[in-house]
């Protein structure tokens, strides 16, 4: 059985971007946590609400297989909060599964996880993959070794599904 983290926004967190991958992971009997700044409950874009399981900071990476980012306005206006950056820093330097759909790809490539990558991301925030030295695809889903992102909403379930194809391979 395959440990999960997933990361939101407590405001604002795309739905979409959480539910469907969470039901794919849910649907393969993966385990899921779900983290953020804050405990509480988490509210989406379109009012889905999401016990929060953990902060940022109790997170034991050695616990999970893989970190998920999850996207949406209220994580644009986080993607250089230095608590993610240093998650996802952490999880790949421990040789884990890193992605992130949407926005929040940008939290990977400044943590410099995607140096080196090809990845995708929400196109409003293709400079921040430029910037750290990944190549841009545009593709909906786009895996790369143990890094995967995609592009936003509509790429949602096939996120889910790389994921759990990713860790199936390792």
């Amino acid at each position: 059985m395959r440990d999960v983290l997933m990361v939101i926004a407590l405001v604002d967190f795309r739905d979409e971007e959480y539910l469907e991958p969470r039901d794919v992971f849910l649907d393969v009997d993966f385990n899921v946590k779900v983290a953020s700044l804050e405990l509480g409950k988490a509210v989406g874009t379109d009012g889905a609400e999401v016990n929060i399981d953990m902060v940022i900071e109790d997170v034991m990476v050695e616990e999970f297989d893989a970190v998920v980012f999850i996207g949406g306005p209220g994580m644009n206006t986080l993607v250089e909060e230095g608590k993610f950056i240093n998650l996802a820093n952490d999880f790949y330097v421990r040789q884990k599964v890193c992605a992130a759909i949407c926005v929040a790809p940008s939290i990977l490539a400044y943590a410099g996880v995607l140096d080196g990558k090809i990845a995708t991301c929400w196109e409003g925030s293709r400079g921040a993959l430029d910037n750290g030295g990944a190549t841009y695809t545009g593709e909906s889903v786009v895996a790369d070794g143990l890094v995967v992102t995609a592009n936003g909403p509509d790429a949602a379930h096939e996120f889910g599904q790389k994921i759990v194809e990713v860790l199936s391979e390792i």
